[in-house]
């Protein structure tokens, strides 16, 4: 029955998610107005606003318009509580598990909302980077946690202008720089080669797919921060061991 739980708690905080991935990028603030909908501008009752139960009642579609309800919301509720259960099932109870699903709800945050702006909100790397350096505080791993975000920050803002010089155009946005300096900061210098490494990996796979499915011709602009998000937060299960089978660190 715990897992139900903290995966209905996850549900609930997803939601939440989804307020802050809409308003944060348009400067909204993300406690008030009360959610309405984006068509007809109806506040939305509490009764309509349960995670992934409403969405189901209501069959995809606001109440008082009728006008189609994204299926983003519901995906994001479902992630958002996958992200907890994950976090708790890896780690247990601790305060380690808090730090690591509000660490996955940033991810998550900034994953969607460069997806469909291309932008990583400063105020997503602050959050990123306040909690990192309690966390590191809290574990006594402040040395590892410097090293690994000037790491990660000068690795990555080198490679930025060298390929920017080559191709003559912006390879890499400033906010994926300071991304992976703030994922320095939560999993040192390891987990930010094992980031740069899965995350280029993950993103080619998806290129070759997405040219193979629309053709050579398919020239859309991919954001790298959702990859470099998704890369981060599986480390934390599985990417230490695996960098220390294959390259013995």
């Amino acid at each position: 029955m715990i897992y139900v739980f903290v995966f209905l708690m996850g549900l609930i905080f997803g939601s939440f998610l989804n307020v802050c991935i809409y308003r944060i990028p348009r400067g909204i603030s993300i406690i008030t107005p009360p959610s309405s909908c984006p068509t007809c501008d109806t506040p939305i009752k509490w009764y309509d606003n349960i995670p992934l139960l409403s969405y189901i009642i209501l069959k995809g579609k606001c109440r008082n318009c009728k006008s189609k309800i994204s299926l983003k919301y519901p995906i994001i509720e479902i992630f958002g509580g996958l992200i907890a259960l994950g976090v708790f099932l890896k780690f247990g109870l601790s305060l380690n598990t808090i730090f690591w699903i509000i660490f996955g709800y940033c991810l998550l945050v900034l994953s969607f909302i460069d997806l469909e702006l291309f932008i990583i909100p400063d105020i997503i790397n602050i959050l990123l980077l306040v909690f990192g350096i309690l966390f590191v505080i809290f574990n006594g791993k402040i040395t590892e946690g410097l090293i690994g975000g000037v790491f990660g920050f000068i690795l990555f803002y080198s490679v930025a202008e060298i390929f920017s010089k080559i191709l003559k155009q912006e390879a890499l946005g400033f906010g994926d720089v300071k991304l992976l300096g703030v994922i320095g900061v939560w999993l040192g210098w390891v987990g930010v080669v094992y980031t740069i490494f899965f995350a280029s990996f993950i993103g080619s796979i998806v290129g070759i797919l997405l040219v193979a499915l629309f053709g050579k011709t398919f020239k859309a602009k991919i954001p790298f921060g959702p990859f470099l998000a998704l890369s981060a937060f599986s480390y934390i299960f599985f990417g230490k061991e695996l960098m220390h089978v294959l390259y013995g660190i």
